[in-house]
């Protein structure tokens, strides 16, 4: 029982090591038929257009404000949306202890 769940902490720890971090500037949060959706700038990309969606009623979904924040892309087929999952954290925050403000959906356009 000991191995298991020793070998359980080591696959959740390779996970968040996993994780992809970068540091986004929020544009705008608008809501449209019940989904928010935060036009994003990701800093070193040119892409003109990203965006973060998520369903309005979920507990995990918050529009924020304009300024920069810190999004950490989640593993494949983690998250509630069926896409590229995030969480998206204050810019000063440490992903590991800190409250996640959101989990979005990644729209690259």
């Amino acid at each position: 029982m000991k191995k298991a769940i020793i070998l359980l902490v080591l696959l959740v720890a390779v996970q968040l090591v996993a994780q992809d971090k970068s540091t986004i500037t929020v544009k705008k949060s608008e809501t449209s038929n019940g989904v928010v959706i935060v036009t994003i700038a990701m800093q070193g990309q040119a892409k003109a257009s990203v965006q973060l969606n998520c369903n309005k009623d979920a507990e995990a979904c918050k529009a924020p404000e304009a300024g920069t924040y810190l999004m950490v892309r989640l593993p494949k087929n983690w998250g509630m949306y069926d896409c590229q999952n995030v969480d998206l954290y204050p810019s000063s925050a440490d992903p590991a202890t800190d409250k996640k403000i959101g989990e979005y959906c990644l729209i690259d356009k």
